[in-house]
């Protein structure tokens, strides 16, 4: 269902996807079932096509990875965090589509 410049991250590739990337990766911590996940996602998909080579978009499930979520304090899906450099810089809990432009848009 995601765009072709949606990248599906897990607990055991997050480190090189993520923490060790040479750009801004904005995470979408999701699930299947959960209603603001899907209104969001084809936003995330827009802004993946728009900033394609500036901010990675990574989505990861937090059913099928409970590691990563725990290590960040994942306790309500959507949560977006942008990690730059490394670090977490910027954590959006909820579908908010105007402050997740904002946050990809500074990092761009």
């Amino acid at each position: 269902m995601a765009g072709q410049n949606i990248v599906y991250v897990s607990d055991a590739e997050f480190n090189d996807s993520v923490i060790n990337s040479d750009k801004p990766v904005l995470v979408d911590f999701y699930a299947d079932w959960c209603g603001p996940c899907k209104m969001i996602g084809p936003y995330l998909e827009e802004l993946a096509d728009e900033f394609k080579g500036k901010v990675t978009i990574a989505k990861l499930n937090v059913d099928q990875n409970n590691v990563t979520p725990s290590q960040f304090g994942v306790r309500g899906i959507p949560t977006m965090i942008l990690f730059e450099n490394g670090q977490q810089k910027e954590v959006l809990v909820g579908a908010d589509p105007g402050r997740v432009r904002e946050i990809v848009t500074q990092a761009a």
